[in-house]
């Protein structure tokens, strides 16, 4: 995943903005990480280049 992906980006439960933890980055590309938001404290990870923002389950 790109860097510049993470302004376009919105979560899925709130439609607020992301903040992005990188753990890895390889050739410019965001290999591991967290995109996190700080408006409901929900966290989605980036494993592979590939951001998982499916909404986490209800409890």
């Amino acid at each position: 995943m790109r860097e510049s992906l993470v302004k376009i980006l919105a979560c899925p439960v709130c439609k607020s903005s992301l903040s992005l933890v990188t753990k890895e980055i390889e050739d410019d590309e965001i290999v591991s990480g967290v995109l996190h938001c700080p408006s409901c404290d929900h966290d989605y990870l980036i494993e592979n280049t590939i951001p998982n923002l499916l909404p986490p389950e209800k409890e």
